[in-house]
């Protein structure tokens, strides 16, 4: 893991080098210029103002005012090339994440959808934060080192104090470092945890109403909420005592070499000037000291999230790329004898054209939706479309798109969120219609452009759900499965979608096949027949008012 964080690391500082070594330069610049300022005002005060030289005054204070304009010039400079590479990085590293997740072969991150998004956002930004973190070092060294020189060449004793005490301050908080790292590592984890399983409870409370486990839910939230809160904590103790000592031992230092030039100066060992240097020197080293004695925190934190993108980035494909390139596109899908997870011997086959619901378990859904997205494998038997097996396919979701039940939704707009891959007027019209999304559009006030924030949290759950499902009817896959697509939407709405399902995807001459995992009379109504599963094995088959009136087992499923 080590090695993986300061390869992410090391690649930012690699390819933003040009602006990272142009804005560390103009930098230190001005920590140089702000350490000359008190070198400047006890010259100007030895030279101008004890002697009563009016002209050297005013040279003094032209030669100031000159300085200053310098310092706040290259500051304004290095800082614009900086935020520059920082947003830049960012950026970057957000794509190499994107790009890992949507890869067609998946990636085995054993990180939840909302950890993943949490580490494409706030750990990219912590990353890039080193970009931050050279100039300010080398900066905050220029000046030591400006301060330590003028300190030397005024009194011996003053430089030395500096410049062993510095490097042993530094030496010492550097000692805190790893704990920071593992403090703030386990507090972005718990935090990414606590997200997404807010998110699956919030988009699920439906069906967890429905099955009475609201308070097991809630138990389970309290939990995983508390340890984040004491990751949280832990971490910000360890930080905040960190800073604590950090500052106090750096205001200690530059209070003592302010005591001692006073008495060197009292003493006669040092002029009236060379004592406002001293004291402006001793002030002005409290920020460099500060930022160097913080720098080792701050480095950390960037640790703990370079080593959350490195285990995104370097994670193994959850399946072996697949070398065919396409099928027919009315092609059979086919699980035949299928072991996998809670499935025991499943066969379920999907014509082009049909409609069909499966009534199943959690763990039964779970084990089908993972298979036919292709993150994992059957431990035994096959799944095929058109006779090819589903992974040795190139990319498996453009013939075979899973909507998941818990489906996430991006900053932007209505439109954006819906058609991607390109805008069909006609078609994006139908796939709003169909999936009722089309009374979410037309309640916010932009309509389509209207704005959705990260992750959809503007929307309730069933608009979320909704804009979902317009989305995967809008790609208009040769097959689409669907997992409980209107569990956080009313009873008429939940009508209106089935019956839109239906027209959309299943009009006369259509082959397009669609499955639905769902335990919706009125979805299920709508399919060409209903498949039920028990023991990870087909139990029933036969349309929803046949298994109504004959099967038990089926009535106390989906008629509770």
């Amino acid at each position: 893991m080590n090695g993986g964080q300061t390869s992410v690391l090391r690649r930012a500082v690699t390819r933003n080098a040009r602006r990272l070594t142009v804005g560390t330069t103009l930098v230190s610049g001005h920590q140089a210029c702000e350490a000359l300022v008190p070198i400047m005002i006890g010259v100007l005060v030895d030279q101008a103002v004890a002697t009563g030289n009016l002209a050297r005054l005013a040279l003094g204070v032209a030669a100031l005012a000159l300085l200053f304009f310098l310092l706040n010039t290259v500051y304004r400079l290095g800082a614009r090339r900086l935020v520059d590479a920082i947003t830049e990085e960012a950026h970057r590293l957000r794509l190499e994440v994107a790009a890992k997740v949507l890869d067609p072969r998946g990636a085995r991150t054993g990180l939840s959808a909302g950890e993943v998004l949490s580490v494409s956002t706030s750990d990219a930004d912590r990353t890039s934060y080193l970009l931050d973190y050279v100039p300010r070092f080398a900066g905050s060294l220029v000046a030591v080192i400006v301060s330590a020189v003028s300190l030397f060449l005024i009194s011996v004793p003053l430089a030395l104090a500096v410049l062993v005490a510095t490097p042993l301050l530094l030496g010492g908080l550097q000692l805190i470092g790893p704990r920071i790292t593992r403090r703030v590592a386990d507090q972005q984890e718990q935090a990414g945890r606590a997200t997404a399983l807010a998110t699956d409870l919030v988009t699920g409370l439906r069906p967890i109403r429905g099955i009475g486990a609201q308070d097991a839910a809630a138990r389970r939230y309290h939990e995983v909420s508390r340890r984040s809160l004491d990751a949280t904590l832990s971490a910000a103790r360890v930080q905040g005592v960190y800073r604590a000592v950090s500052t106090t031992v750096s205001a200690l230092l530059a209070g003592g070499v302010a005591i001692l030039a006073g008495w060197f100066a009292l003493t006669g060992r040092i002029s009236v000037g060379q004592f406002i240097t001293v004291i402006g020197l001793a002030q002005f080293l409290i920020e460099p000291l500060g930022a160097l004695a913080g720098l080792p925190g701050s480095v950390a934190d960037a640790k703990a999230s370079a080593a959350r993108i490195n285990r995104v980035l370097t994670a193994e494909p959850a399946r072996p790329h697949g070398d065919t390139t396409g099928v027919a596109p009315d092609a059979r899908l086919e699980l035949n004898g299928v072991r996998a997870g809670a499935l025991e011997g499943l066969d379920l086959h999907l014509a082009p054209g049909e409609l069909v619901g499966v009534v199943c378990s959690p763990a039964e859904a779970d084990a089908l939706i993972r298979l036919l997205a292709v993150d994992t494998v059957a431990e035994s038997g096959t799944v095929t479309l058109g006779g090819t097996a589903l992974a040795d396919l190139a990319d498996p979701s453009r013939h075979v798109l899973v909507e998941p039940h818990h489906a996430d939704l991006f900053t932007g707009t209505l439109r954006s969120n819906v058609a991607i891959g390109g805008e069909s007027p006609a078609n994006l019209k139908a796939a709003l219609k169909a999936s009722a999304a089309d009374e979410v559009v037309t309640a916010h006030p932009d309509g389509l452009d209207g704005a959705v924030t990260e992750r959809g949290t503007g929307l309730s759950g069933g608009q979320r759900q909704r804009i979902a499902l317009a989305r995967a009817l809008f790609a208009a896959p040769p097959v689409l499965v669907l997992h409980d697509p209107t569990t956080a939407v009313d009873a008429v709405t939940e009508h209106t979608v089935a019956h839109g399902v239906r027209e959309l995807r299943h009009a006369p001459g259509s082959r397009s096949a669609t499955l639905v995992l769902t335990g919706s009379p009125a979805l299920l109504a709508q399919a060409d027949r209903v498949v039920m599963l028990r023991d990870g094995a087909v139990s029933a088959s036969g349309a929803h008012a046949e298994l109504t009136a004959s099967n038990e087992a089926y009535r106390a499923v989906v008629l509770r």
